[in-house]
């Protein structure tokens, strides 16, 4: 069976606090790549504390791509995630470098490695109804009316994950079908690029949460509630019906931030409600994470030296950034 010709782009992938962007910094700056990232928060402009953004130092060593492309209320889908990353690769690999995709959202990789299908477009009408059937009934009742039409999805949607209960239940609401029906139809264009999928997970789980906490109290120190302050006075925020819904806010961290900021809880409470959000976000990632199977894992802590290895065999007598 002949090689494959594509040319090389690696996937770091993981849950939250797994150390993805150190290792992508890392390799982008030895081996000639760019940075393109899967973060759903990253796209926002001034959600740069909360998000873990890369620093404007970190951002002037490498190049980075899909970083600030929206205010915080405006909207941005995984279909135009997927459009925008794959020209990004496309782009990068004609400047003869490594792209390097690094992130965590795990619908975002799927859009770009697998495709979405052409399901039907957001209906405001729809949506609206939906939401205020949430405001009666609550979106658990809701999620419950998914798994009567759709266990597969109500399987896969968290009871809690507001954003995607609406979508499967618009989805079929607009077309009849459900949206696990639709999937299956998707073809996706085969990518420009050959993809090395890995997987940064600490093999302890407790060590995992001990790096969310530390991360999360470095957030706090570094100014994160001055950031949401700072959200909360913007015009087009502070006069939305509806802030929390929108997915920039609802971003882990900035919703517990909000709420504080609001009132609902002391300092305390605040912290321990945000750690406990990040720890389930990592908890959902790596559920994600575990239906990709082609990816390698690795303990980026205890298996350095075997990732390295991995990398090295994958990009050959590639040992260094192109001199060209």
């Amino acid at each position: 069976m002949p090689a494959d010709p594509r040319p090389l782009a690696i996937a770091l992938m993981g849950p939250t606090a797994s150390g993805k962007t150190a290792l992508a910094l890392d390799w982008a700056e030895r081996y000639g790549g760019e940075i393109v990232s899967v973060d759903s928060a990253l796209v926002y402009r001034r959600l740069d504390i909360g998000s873990a953004k890369p620093t404007r130092d970190e951002r002037m060593r490498v190049p980075h791509h899909l970083i600030d492309l929206r205010e915080p209320w405006q909207p941005y889908s995984a279909a135009e995630f997927a459009q925008d990353a794959r020209r990004a690769v496309e782009e990068i690999v004609a400047r003869g470098r490594l792209p390097i995709l690094a992130g965590g959202t795990g619908l975002y990789f799927h859009a770009l490695l697998h495709g979405l299908s052409p399901m039907p477009e957001a209906d405001a009408d729809t949506r609206a109804q939906l939401e205020v059937e949430a405001g009666r009934r609550g979106w658990a009742a809701l999620h419950a009316e998914l798994a009567s039409i759709d266990p597969e999805a109500a399987a896969r949607i968290h009871a809690t994950d507001a954003q995607r209960i609406q979508r499967a239940l618009e989805v079929f609401r607009l077309s009849g079908r459900t949206i696990s029906d639709w999937r299956r139809e998707v073809r996706p264009p085969r990518l420009p690029v050959r993809v090395l999928k890995l997987v940064l997970a600490p093999a302890e789980r407790a060590e995992l949460h001990e790096r969310i906490a530390r991360r999360f109290d470095l957030m706090l120190a570094g100014g994160f509630l001055d950031e949401v302050r700072a959200l909360r006075a913007l015009p087009e925020l502070r006069d939305h019906p509806a802030p929390l819904d929108l997915p920039a806010l609802r971003a882990v961290g900035y919703r517990q931030a909000w709420e504080h900021l609001a009132g609902a809880t002391t300092a305390d409470e605040f912290r321990d409600r945000g750690v406990y959000a990040t720890r389930q976000l990592a908890k959902r990632q790596l559920t994600w994470l575990r239906g990709e199977l082609d990816a390698l894992w690795f303990d980026p802590q205890r298996q350095r030296d075997a990732l390295e290895r991995v990398r090295s065999a994958f990009l050959g007598r590639r040992d260094g950034p192109p001199t060209g």
